[in-house]
């Protein structure tokens, strides 16, 4: 952790200092961003604040005086709540405006941590309490050279693997060989070994037809697997990451057919898809070409106005793309307008996903993903190959 910087961003947000807490071990972020010890245990609240100018400040419960002693500032003691309450006063001092890890109205989840009696208990100090939701992004999102670096090299490895899966499937059908959704994502999982990948949560999704309507079906040993045969519809979607500290994960989605000539409608909402993955991209490339602020929400609206548009709107189902970091779902602005209203702005060293997808259930599904990445210069980059077409297994 480096105060300065810490205290540089604060600065650049306006506010007078970011006001972490913590009780048993609740907001891991606040935790990540000061680098305490995760597993310590915790059974009392502490608040560390970091003013955008002078020492930061400590308080913490008399049993459990040394929890913040790793970190730099002076150190506030406190028994009993009525004395909490006073400390808090006393570290505050006579700044005005707090950032905590809270969201106001809760548009974005993921960042609104501390809970709305602990946001009470400071403005009725006479704080004004705002997020930093942005303050966050900076701190857990941002990523540098050697993080870029193994995106784009688990990026080749999982498009080469996506590239087996598929030939995989043609291979099976071809020779009249069964071979089932699950049989192809435990191929792709003992890929993703055999290179080095990790993966967290669940497997890929291999969806045949009607499956990946769901948008988060995975197929489960012994349950309902589909056999592949011609005239199917494909989704496939894999995520991993290098299996090395530091790594970042690489996530995409690609659609198939069995066959050599795709039902019409199936044709028609995979371009669909595309073109709003397109519109979303260019959008994002024309803000940051004219120096333009970009927020998440306006980006998934950019994607979804188009799928709108061509009358699909009620079926895309989910937000428009998430950030990317350490874990596949990361903790920087997620491109939603739907799900949530995400007002943080898109920075320099993010990434993040763009995957729009039609969803009609009981029928077929599409899903055509990219992952972007922001450099530190400014510059709006695909990290690897964009589908254009649908993959025709034959």
């Amino acid at each position: 952790m480096d105060i300065s910087q810490i205290q540089s961003a604060i600065k650049s947000t306006g506010v007078d200092g970011w006001l972490f807490y913590n009780f048993h071990n609740r907001d891991h972020l606040a935790i990540s961003i000061l680098g305490l010890n995760p597993n310590r245990f915790c059974s009392r609240r502490w608040f560390y604040f970091i003013p955008a100018e002078g020492a930061p400040v400590k308080l913490v419960h008399k049993i459990e005086q040394s929890m913040l002693d790793s970190l730099p500032g002076d150190k506030l003691v406190y028994l009993p709540w009525k004395e909490l309450h006073q400390q808090i006063s006393v570290m505050l001092g006579d700044r005005k405006t707090i950032a905590m890890n809270y969201s106001p109205l809760n548009n974005i989840p993921y960042t609104s941590i501390v809970d709305a009696g602990t946001v009470d208990l400071v403005r009725s100090l006479g704080y004004e309490v705002v997020g930093a939701a942005d303050l966050i992004q900076q701190f857990e999102a941002i990523i540098d050279e050697k993080g870029y670096r193994s995106h784009k090299e688990a990026g080749e490895i999982i498009l080469k693997i996506k590239d087996e899966a598929y030939a995989a499937i043609r291979d099976a059908v071809k020779n009249e060989r069964p071979v089932t959704e699950y049989e192809i994502q435990q191929f792709i999982m003992k890929r993703f070994e055999e290179e080095g990948l990790t993966c967290e949560g669940h497997g890929p999704i291999v969806g045949i037809n009607e499956h990946p309507a769901d948008p988060h079906f995975e197929p489960k040993q012994g349950e309902d697997n589909y056999i592949f045969k011609p005239g199917d519809t494909v989704l496939i979607d894999l995520w991993a990451k290098k299996d090395e500290p530091g790594s970042v994960y690489y996530d995409v989605t690609w659609c198939g057919y069995v066959g050599s000539k795709p039902p019409e409608k199936y044709t028609e909402i995979f371009h669909i898809a595309r073109d709003a993955r397109n519109a979303a991209l260019n959008f994002v490339r024309d803000r940051f070409a004219k120096g333009e602020d970009c927020y998440g929400w306006e980006v998934d609206d950019a994607c979804r106005n188009y799928i709108i548009e061509k009358g699909y709107g009620d079926f895309f189902i989910h937000r428009t793309g998430h950030s990317i970091g350490g874990n596949v779902h990361g903790n920087g602005v997620h491109i939603d307008n739907l799900e949530t209203k995400d007002e943080r702005k898109l920075v320099p060293g993010i990434c993040f996903s763009i995957e729009p997808g039609i969803y009609l259930e009981g029928e077929m599904a599409v899903r055509s993903e990219i992952n972007i990445f922001i450099t530190l210069e400014g510059e709006v980059v695909v990290c690897g190959d964009m589908q254009e077409e649908l993959i025709l297994i034959n």
